[in-house]
């Protein structure tokens, strides 16, 4: 057994590859396995992955012209609105070349994005640019992860994300702050002006996601705060600051897939490995968290599955789940 599973009560490696869940099967092979994107397993685990559900419902439900749910700016419906479907899809790794998948990253660019560059969580159906005060640091961060990965780094409305976020996150250049972001350090409207942390996690996923070389050096210095902030406190107690509750939202310890706007101790393990922190002594605590709740089988159970508010549902709630065990081996790998 390799080192890292080691450290788990049995193998899962076995189960990840079953060929009855070909997504799970598609980015094992790719993430623990290393298997080049041309590896023919991987071509057939990818192709199975867009014939059969998850991927298969989401792409079904799209308009052609590129959006769910109803035109305009994707926020709702919560779940199953255009912006949740790119962000689910590059989690359950879609196929960055299929016509659909390219479809709604430019319907989002296009839709989604307001004029100061992030990206705006906003219901309205209609066409136009959402407001600027609408612009937030966990959406804006789960874009970019999503339009990164699928292979948009070089657009220009990609990098004017970037460079909002980055602004919005070190104070340098003309930040862009607004009710919902009115400050630096990751401070949100909907944490009473505090700094969040689910925020602080998805601008740092997002922005990682950036090899290093191509960052620029603000863009460096936002990942370095990120981490900073993130590991400044103990992830495995997530005593981050909290506006309107006198203790940690229980989300931060139910592990879960796919992830909207909420974040769990095992993705700020995620994020932190992303930005280069793999061995951050700080990561410990959390790590050993992480390990204490698998089973007997070397399986994660999925806590918070959004049944019943997506598409298309994932995982049985409560049930071992193949996404939250892949989640928890990638970060396991990276820290052994």
């Amino acid at each position: 057994m390799d080192d890292w599973r080691s450290r788990l009560r049995d193998d899962p490696l076995p189960w990840l590859l079953d060929e009855a869940n070909a997504a799970v099967r598609h980015l094992t092979l790719r993430d623990l396995l290393d298997r080049p994107a041309d590896d023919p397993e991987v071509v057939n685990a990818r192709t199975a992955a867009t014939r059969t559900d998850p991927i298969a419902s989401i792409l079904a439900a799209q308009d052609p012209a590129g959006w769910w749910a109803k035109p305009g700016h994707g926020y709702s419906p919560k779940y199953t609105g255009t912006v949740w479907q790119l962000i689910f899809l590059d989690q359950l790794g879609a196929d960055p070349a299929d016509p659909r998948v390219r479809a709604a990253c430019e319907y989002v660019l296009a839709h989604a994005r307001a004029r100061t560059g992030g990206f705006g969580a906003s219901s309205v159906a209609r066409e136009g640019a959402p407001a600027p005060s609408l612009v937030i640091h966990c959406l804006t961060g789960n874009l970019l992860l999503a339009l990164i990965g699928f292979g948009w780094p070089d657009d220009v409305r990609v990098t004017r994300a970037v460079a909002w976020q980055t602004s919005a996150i070190t104070s340098e250049g003309d930040p862009p702050f607004n009710a919902i972001t009115p400050g630096p350090g990751f401070r949100c409207g909907a944490n009473a002006g505090l700094p969040c942390a689910w925020g602080a996690t998805k601008a740092l996923l997002g922005l990682a996601r950036i090899p290093p070389e191509r960052r620029s050096a603000e863009t460096s210095r936002a990942v370095e705060l990120a981490v900073e902030f993130l590991l400044g406190r103990n992830p495995a107690i997530a005593d981050y600051p909290m506006g309107y509750a006198t203790k940690p939202s229980s989300s931060w310890f139910r592990l879960g897939f796919p992830s909207g706007y909420v974040a769990d101790v095992l993705q700020v393990l995620e994020a932190a490995c992303a930005a280069g922190y793999a061995h951050d002594p700080r990561l410990a605590p959390a790590v050993d968290w992480v390990l204490a709740r698998q089973d007997g089988h070397g399986r994660w159970a999925n806590q918070y599955a959004y049944a019943g508010k997506m598409i298309v549902d994932i995982d049985r709630p409560g049930r071992p789940s193949p996404w939250v065990t892949l989640r928890a081996c990638r970060v396991l790998r990276a820290v052994a």
